[in-house]
């Protein structure tokens, strides 16, 4: 007698990049679909290039859950201030329009933007040799206290889409496109994708969180 076969619950992966959230989210057991207004060549599962929101608003109620990384350019202190004014702000529309689709939903981004951190993520805390320090606010409001971010010794920065003099002389060499895929655990994606990225380890442990407030919810 055979098994009964449980689907995988399906996550839609908002503003996706080249897919280092949605990695994360496959390892957590989820099946994964990317949307991005750019295409993504390099996105390693089903991918619809269209406005995030605008899908969303279409078929956001197709999936159990949404994952959404809307830019953060506005709020990284790798942009001058003066010129932060000139990139969009779509944290606040991005959250509003997952309240309305009503599933679970995760939104990330980066420290100093406007939200609530119930989850920090750094290479520090889950076996990185990596500084990336990311946000996550939840539907379910989850909670949870760590210490604040420690590197016992200098590791990778992946920012920007070079290598600036800053980590250059923090490392004391030039980290290879090797080394920068080592320290955010991508196999698969170049320079400038990479920059744009979030760890899969980062999804991963969330993504187990996630996995249960499904559980609790149905």
């Amino acid at each position: 007698m055979s098994g009964t076969y449980a689907p995988k619950p399906k996550l839609l992966d908002l503003f996706c990049g080249a897919g280092g959230a949605g990695m994360g989210y496959h390892w957590a057991g989820f099946d994964v679909t990317g949307v991005d207004i750019k295409p993504q060549k390099h996105y390693p599962f089903a991918f619809v290039c269209e406005d995030a929101l605008t899908y969303l608003q279409a078929h956001g109620r197709d999936f159990d859950a949404v994952h959404a990384s809307p830019p953060c350019q506005r709020y990284s202190i790798a942009t001058p201030h003066a010129r932060r004014e000139q990139h969009p702000d779509l944290l606040g529309p991005t959250r509003d329009a997952l309240q309305a689709n009503d599933r679970p939903w995760v939104i990330e981004n980066v420290p100093g933007a406007p939200m609530r951190a119930d989850f920090r993520c750094c290479g520090c805390w889950l076996g990185l040799e990596l500084r990336r320090e990311r946000l996550f606010e939840t539907s379910w409001h989850a909670f949870e206290l760590r210490p604040p971010c420690k590197h016992e010794y200098p590791v990778v920065s992946v920012v920007g889409h070079g290598t600036p003099s800053w980590v250059r002389k923090q490392l004391g060499y030039n980290p290879t496109i090797h080394q920068y895929r080592a320290a955010m655990g991508i196999d698969w994606m170049n320079r400038n994708e990479l920059s744009e990225a979030i760890p899969p380890a980062y999804t991963a442990y969330v993504g187990r969180h996630l996995m249960r407030a499904l559980d609790v919810a149905a």
